[in-house]
């Protein structure tokens, strides 16, 4: 049996889509499945036992229309596939089940015209947690046999990768032994901060109340970089804050996720790598953020904080961004972490 499963979009998507992916494998052990993604994200994936290859589309190969066309096109033709799940269900997406009309099971989300290149369509996520979204695309498939959902979401990486990892942490004056936070002080955006001086007041309270917990920084080079290290000179330039520890790539942040025992901060796409690799989360959701989406609940602990827990949707509408930011008092974030941090030893 050859399935192939239509990702695109970003890192954080396509990893909670490795439910769907751990599912199939699953339920059909045997099968050849392929996974298609964006280019940049598909270093993250190389070796997930429930991949047998990663179809990638560049920048320029996904807005060169003609040439995307050809591409797409050849790939449904040169492998005969049982089942094609298009979990975009876009009108560039849907070209792969509108080329293979043959494939008896066309998979898609539905919508106004999807009609035209699936047999079998599932309801739209509907506000419902993503993952749960994701490991539905499978259910069409209990007319082969009874399908047994799996809703862990993973990522892989080799013993040498972890082993190299642990090595780099042990040289930068970490002891393996001890606890380690991973704090999410910043973001790409600034739309999904938390106020900077509220976070600085609540890792004060961690540092003082856990002083065996290490604390590492999660941040991408440029402006994360600058915002991570101005948090660094307000706490003081503590002991227990390793500022320049970081992980150089995805991968290295899976590495990172298999030493650390706790992640800490602004919800986004590192605390999904961390959440696959196995690491507790509790984050703060930035307005407009849902939790019942974005905090998939599955056999690793995960919680958030959001503008929600505070206020109903008809408040929150007359609010502005910083308003509902503002909700979320220090105190009450501190309450939590110290009560998921007590509940973690």
């Amino acid at each position: 049996m050859n399935i192939l499963v239509v990702r695109f979009r970003q890192m954080g998507d396509a990893i909670l889509s490795t439910a769907l992916l751990n599912t199939l494998r699953h339920n059909f052990p045997e099968a050849h499945i392929d996974f298609v993604l964006n280019e940049k994200i598909a270093p993250l994936f190389k070796g997930h036992p429930s991949i047998d290859r990663i179809i990638t589309f560049d920048d320029e190969e996904r807005h060169q229309f003609v040439h995307y066309l050809k591409r797409v096109w050849q790939i449904v033709h040169h492998t005969h596939y049982d089942i094609i799940i298009d979990m975009r269900s876009t009108a560039n997406t849907m070209l792969f089940a509108r080329f293979s009309p043959h494939t008896p099971y066309r998979i898609g989300v539905k919508k106004s015209y999807t009609r035209l290149a699936f047999n079998h369509l599932i309801p739209p996520c509907g506000g419902k947690s993503m993952v749960e979204h994701d490991v539905n695309f499978a259910s069409p498939l209990n007319a082969i046999k009874p399908i047994e959902p799996v809703r862990e979401f993973t990522l892989h990486i080799t013993e040498k990768e972890k082993t190299d990892f642990a090595a780099y942490l042990q040289a930068q004056g970490l002891h393996l032994q001890q606890p380690v936070m991973l704090a999410n002080v910043t973001a790409k955006l600034a739309s999904k901060v938390w106020d900077e001086d509220r976070m600085v007041w609540v890792l004060q309270q961690f540092l003082h109340t856990f002083p065996t917990y290490q604390v590492l920084f999660n941040y991408a080079p440029g402006k994360e970089e600058e915002n991570a290290r101005r948090v660094y000179q307000k706490l003081g330039q503590p002991r227990q804050v390793f500022i320049n520890v970081q992980a150089r790539s995805s991968r290295e942040l899976v590495a990172m996720g298999h030493f650390t025992t706790l992640f800490f901060g602004n919800e986004g796409g590192a605390r999904h790598i961390m959440h696959a690799a196995g690491c507790p989360s509790l984050v703060i959701c930035a307005p407009g953020n849902s939790k019942a989406v974005w905090l998939p609940q599955n056999s690793v602990p995960a919680q958030g904080i959001a503008p929600t827990d505070f206020a109903t949707s008809a408040q929150l509408d007359k609010m502005t961004r910083e308003q509902q930011y503002a909700l979320i008092a220090q105190e009450t974030v501190w309450e939590r972490l110290k009560n998921f941090t007590l509940s973690l030893q």
